[in-house]
């Protein structure tokens, strides 16, 4: 049986940003090309009895669009794959075999093709991958909610006013709307990676390096 990680809560948070050190009360504008504040996800977990979270960027959601084709729109689908692959393990941590449960993930998910695997269509890299993931739920770890009625009774607890959501990933559900723009750039970088495995190749409006621009390509 896999471990249960029992989810509790999810937030939105940022990476910080230059402009902490370069504004004052009396700035009139923000220095150009001012950076970071990047959106970051933070959801708080219970695994075997130790409180622990999991955070992730927000453009993570971007690149496993790019990466294996699944849809903008499904943000269950995205959460689930991003969180379940912490505990995808890998077949060169010799640590991995000590354990029945490890091994028969690795077992079972001999062979897959990856994002990166050269010749598979997009709809088999999306299978493999989603194959990993329900195979990390029956051998490894199933990452699922914690009763409403639990959560809303800690709050309570500490003396929180908060009501605890239906649903403990709502924060996330109800805000991740991706920008096409961005899921295509990362797209584009992807498609170039995985062109490049076979020798160089002569760039074009479609495919090509970054920073680059086709012009009459």
């Amino acid at each position: 049986m896999p471990d249960v990680a029992r989810i509790w809560d999810s937030e939105l948070s940022y990476t910080a940003t230059p402009l902490a050190g370069k504004v004052t009360p009396h700035t009139k504008m923000s220095p150009l090309a001012a950076d970071g504040a990047e959106p970051v996800w933070g959801v708080r977990m219970v695994i075997g009895g130790m409180e622990g979270s999991h955070s992730f960027p927000h453009s993570t959601f971007e690149w496993r669009c790019a990466e294996y084709g699944i849809d903008p729109d499904d943000v269950d689908t995205m959460l689930d794959v991003i969180l379940h692959e912490p505990y995808m393990a890998s077949p060169d941590d010799s640590l991995s075999w000590q354990s029945p449960a490890t091994a028969a993930y690795l077992e079972e998910t001999h062979g897959l093709p990856t994002c990166w695997t050269p010749g598979v269509s997009p709809s088999d890299r999306l299978a493999a991958h989603l194959a990993r993931v329900e195979a990390v739920k029956r051998h490894r770890v199933l990452v699922e909610a914690e009763p409403v009625e639990q959560r809303q009774a800690a709050l309570l607890y500490v003396g929180s006013a908060r009501f605890a959501a239906p649903d403990p990933l709502d924060p996330i559900k109800a805000s991740v709307r991706l920008d096409p723009v961005r899921v295509e750039a990362r797209r584009m970088a992807v498609d170039w990676i995985r062109a490049s495995f076979d020798g160089p190749r002569r760039p074009s409006r479609a495919l090509k390096p970054p920073s680059t621009f086709g012009g009459a390509l």
